[in-house]
């Protein structure tokens, strides 16, 4: 394995696990349990090398891979990160073995189709990071959408088959909005090249002529400031946003949600919180702001308010539910809703804190899905009434619950506390008001997460099913730790995270806003180069 293809072991590397799970019978299940988590692994330990090889001083885009796939039409199977995907490819492959640690005692029928599932589910998470081409982008967004269905279809709970299609249709919706989008800039650019065209040559810098007709996605990042303002363009703008807003979801398309998360088994859970709600947030910073720059400029008070709505309505409905796992749903509604005010704050510390809290929300909320899973595999129930003193019995686990709620809910030291502040920092800069509402959710936040673990974990043991409770195993450890670690490192030592996000956030922002763009606390914008970024030492 070299820098060179490296992205190409961290995306196959759980494709490979899928099929060679087709050769293992059925009815052995260890056996079926053992490889995939061997696989999910391996998937991480790949990933590990880009910690230490990425480039934080480069801008642009590193270990990039470029092959023709379908010439006739400009696709190509074209790969490559930046600080931006860095960070969400690192959050995917831990929290995909995790995930897949914590199926093998909740998947016990059709084990085997299971593990099938989720590994094309990883490799199809880790393709929407990794593309460079808006074809390949196409397919692996598609591509993990049915894997997701089944998860909640097939190993979902009692209502599973409703959730699934309201998740699935949601989606569907999003990706053909989304992929009229792409046809729309397709033959936008193609126009812009043609012989005889108003403007035959704009250009963009580092890219060849048999370029023009492309799906590439570094071209698209240059074109935004050449696309008129006019009517289709803001029409395209809005396609794009409305299909990352079902993703995330945002306020009003989030009814989806619950549902999915409620009837998913746990794992699923863990990565539809972790991962596939990311996806929505990444292409509104990957796309919607540097393709759209002028329409994001137009629509970001609009869209920062709808924000600020979903963070306090999200807050409020969290804390009237009585089922668990729908409180941590809907918590998740007003948590991204802070991630989408970040980004629509338009400004370095708004975008690199929206990132962070990403990063920060996966890890904490998938820890959250993990605690109520494992209460739910010893009594059968996510009725928050039916619990009370589980301190007494479980005070390992009490204790990984308390951590997990306190860096939820943006406890100092905690991975949750820095991004939000840099998030209200960055919307401070642009309204005060802004800022001054979204605090409101900090405090709907830990009124009722604390609410949630004083029920849960505080008070007499009153049910006496709740009495013999055992206490964490080691693979249940396994699961939680790792998270735990994660929480305070962030927490303590962000810089190493802010470092990697740096240069790429002052590209995006110079991007949205013009080379004008002045950077705050005396962050260096990157020379003016093309969107590769350059290419750093052991990369191509």
């Amino acid at each position: 394995m070299t820098p060179e293809n490296i992205l190409n072991w961290i995306l196959l590397t759980p494709l490979v696990g899928a099929v060679a799970l087709l050769a293992v019978p059925g009815e052995k299940k260890k056996l079926i349990a053992a490889l995939a988590n061997l696989f999910a692994f391996a998937g991480f330990l790949v990933s590990l090398p880009l910690v230490f090889w990425y480039d934080k001083t480069q801008a642009g885009f590193q270990f990039t891979i470029n092959h023709d796939w379908i010439p006739s039409i400009g696709a190509s199977y074209r790969l490559g990160i930046d600080g931006i995907s860095f960070l969400l490819v690192m959050l995917t492959t831990v929290l995909g073995f995790i995930a897949i640690l914590s199926s093998w005692a909740f998947i016990q029928n059709r084990v085997k189709e299971y593990y099938i599932v989720f590994l094309i589910l990883q490799t199809g998470m880790l393709g929407v990071f990794m593309a460079l081409d808006f074809f390949l982008f196409y397919v692996f967004w598609e591509v993990m959408l049915v894997p997701m269905y089944f998860i909640i279809g097939i190993w979902g709970h009692e209502r599973k088959l409703y959730a699934a299609i309201k998740f699935f249709l949601y989606t569907l919706l999003g990706s053909v909005l989304m992929l009229l989008g792409i046809l729309w800039l397709y033959y936008f650019h193609g126009g812009l090249h043609a012989p005889g065209a108003a403007c035959p040559a704009i250009g963009i810098a580092g890219h060849t002529a048999a370029e023009m007709n492309t799906f590439s996605i570094p071209v698209y990042l240059e074109l935004g400031h050449f696309l008129p303002a006019t009517l289709i363009a803001k029409l395209v703008f809005w396609g794009f946003f409305i299909s990352f807003a079902i993703k995330v979801p945002m306020v009003p398309f989030h009814t989806w949600l619950p549902d999915a998360h409620v009837e998913a088994p746990t794992a699923g859970s863990v990565i539809l919180a972790g991962v596939l709600l990311k996806m929505g947030t990444y292409g509104m910073m990957r796309f919607s702001l540097p393709i759209f720059p002028e329409a994001s400029r137009e629509y970001a008070p609009f869209i920062a308010t709808v924000s600020i709505v979903a963070i306090i309505y999200g807050a409020l409905v969290t804390m009237m539910q009585k089922d668990m796992k729908k409180l941590i749903a809907y918590s998740s509604v007003s948590h991204l809703g802070f991630c989408t005010l970040g980004i629509f704050a338009l400004n370095h510390l708004g975008l690199a804190g929206s990132l962070l809290q990403q990063v920060n929300h996966g890890i904490s909320t998938g820890a959250l899905f993990l605690i109520v899973g494992l209460l739910y595999e010893r009594r059968h129930t996510r009725d928050i009434a039916e619990f009370g003193g589980l301190s007494t019995p479980m005070p390992v686990f009490a204790t990984m619950y308390m951590i997990i709620s306190l860096a939820s809910l943006g406890m100092p030291l905690l991975n949750g506390f820095i991004g939000e502040f840099t998030i209200l920092l960055g919307a401070w800069q642009v309204n005060h008001w802004w800022a001054g509402l979204s605090v409101l959710g900090i405090v709907l936040a830990a009124a009722y997460l604390l609410w949630l673990y004083q029920r849960v974990m505080f008070g007499e043991v009153t049910h006496a099913a709740n009495k013999g409770l055992r206490d964490l195993s080691l693979r249940e450890l396994a699961t939680l730790v790792p998270l735990v670690v994660w929480c305070f490192w962030i927490g303590v030592f962000p810089k190493a995270y802010f470092d990697v996000l740096e240069k790429p956030v002052a590209l995006l922002v110079q991007r949205v806003e013009g080379p004008q763009a002045a950077p705050p606390l005396a962050v260096t914008l990157p020379d003016t180069e093309s969107s590769e970024g350059g290419t750093p030492a052991g990369t191509r």
